[in-house]
């Protein structure tokens, strides 16, 4: 079945941090790596519409890396934040793709560290007064949204008015803090966990068309 997007919002944007990155970064795709980080409650990179995304932006000649992240229940950001920069070594050619927990760790990364770009699917700003998400840590110091946006080029963002855990104000919060290229939904509910949501090919479009744009802009 077709779904519908709902238009209430889409901006397209470039981050004005776009010369921090040297030509030869962007013009291949084999020097760009994605990383898909998972949500909490013990999701795993084999859930929901993870294996499909990979596979298609393995296709198209981008390195993935989908893999189990430690305390999984809780995605604590004392364990999440040292993987993501010491094991997975994410730097200024990696994309994040993070899922709901994954968003807010791919935000908290990117407030002290260079990162590409980050797609946030199903992002809170806050701990939604849950005491897991008040655990988890992320949101113990105010949102340094200045820098997490200076340290990337661009941000796509993903949510749904129907998201049973997440009220949409927190996405179009965000969304107003980070000027993101922003996608609202009326029935996509928490893309995934609240139902079986195994495809996202709007999610692939908009990594195509981020990837186009860049490399269109330094050809110039």
């Amino acid at each position: 079945m077709k779904r519908l997007l709902a238009t209430v919002l889409f901006f397209e944007v470039l981050m004005p941090s776009m010369n921090i990155y040297a030509k030869e970064d962007l013009t291949s795709s084999n020097s760009i790596k994605v990383i898909m980080i998972h949500g909490n409650g013990k999701s795993t990179p084999h859930d929901h519409w993870f294996p499909l995304v990979q596979a298609k932006l393995e296709e198209m000649g981008l390195k993935v890396v989908a893999c189990q992240f430690p305390d999984a229940e809780l995605a604590r950001a004392t364990y999440w934040l040292p993987f993501l920069k010491d094991e997975l070594k994410a730097d200024q050619n990696t994309i994040f793709i993070g899922h709901s927990s994954g968003a807010v760790a791919a935000m908290r990364y990117a407030e002290e560290n260079r990162i590409l770009g980050t797609i946030l699917v199903g992002a809170s700003h806050t701990d939604l007064g849950l005491e897991r998400e008040r655990l988890s840590g992320y949101f113990d110091e105010p949102w340094q949204w200045e820098a997490l946006k200076n340290n990337q080029q661009w941000i796509i963002q993903f949510a749904s008015v129907d998201d049973p855990w997440i009220p949409i104000e927190e996405a179009r919060f965000i969304h107003q803090q980070l000027g993101s290229a922003y996608y609202e939904f009326e029935n996509r509910g928490h893309f995934g966990c609240d139902r079986d949501e195994l495809t996202f090919p709007e999610l692939i479009e908009a990594i195509k068309k981020k990837l186009s744009l860049m490399r269109d802009v330094i050809d110039r």
